[in-house]
């Protein structure tokens, strides 16, 4: 499958079978309007009042229910397995940026699958969304709006090195790598953060209320909802 499936000039919030709040759903599509479903997603996005533009997977968990509900035409099965549902869908999507609930707080081997997508589909920006947190693969640099004593945390996935200011504990001269140095629980000390990465493989994770903030950071043209 090449063709995407969903096409969006805003963004597209993607949804997984595991916990997802009507918070955390009303939080994504104030800014992703439009809705991909992960499998068993589906279920999640109809419980809320919503129905998918699509729902994409292996189909092993949607419900009879929901595939009765969904017009056959939205529904796009791919049923190999060397890929998670999260990583077709979001290699379904064509949109500015992605936003995607239910893909945290369940299991944690679908947990890393999912932060190991992030990484190896960098091309695509993915915010992940939480009920806590925000996480998304950091481009070579980022300028974030933030607020000082803000949480930061930075976790790599691959052995990266980098520079950044507006951290209470800068990471110059570290080099991080998964079996080694993290940077978890750092701390924002200015209204602005900058990050640059010598390469691939770096995670941000930041408060679920500076959503707003990752996305401006990741997508500067964008301008955020109307009204």
């Amino acid at each position: 499958m090449n063709r995407p499936l969903v096409q969006s000039p805003d963004g597209v919030t993607l949804v997984g079978g595991g916990p997802v709040s009507r918070a955390e759903l009303a939080l994504c599509l104030r800014y992703a309007p439009k809705i991909l479903a992960a499998d068993g997603g589906a279920d999640r996005v109809l419980a809320a009042g919503h129905c998918p533009e699509a729902v994409v997977g292996d189909f092993d968990s949607i419900s009879a229910a929901a595939r009765a509900a969904i017009p056959v035409g939205r529904q796009f099965v791919i049923a190999e397995q060397a890929t998670t549902d999260f990583d077709k869908a979001l290699r379904s999507v064509e949109a500015p940026f992605v936003l995607a609930a239910g893909f945290t707080g369940a299991r944690v081997d679908h947990g890393l699958a999912v932060l190991n997508a992030l990484v190896r589909h960098a091309d695509r920006c993915c915010v992940l969304v939480g009920a806590r947190d925000v996480v998304f693969h950091a481009p070579a640099r980022l300028d974030l709006s933030l607020r000082a004593g803000d949480r930061l945390s930075l976790f790599p996935m691959a052995p990266v090195t980098g520079q950044s200011e507006g951290l209470e504990w800068p990471i110059g001269g570290i080099g991080f790598a998964p079996d080694g140095m993290i940077g978890t629980s750092n701390r924002v000390v200015a209204g602005r953060v900058v990050l640059a990465m010598d390469g691939p493989g770096m995670l941000v994770i930041l408060p679920r209320g500076r959503l707003a903030a990752a996305i401006r950071a990741l997508r500067p043209e964008w301008r955020g909802p109307a009204g």
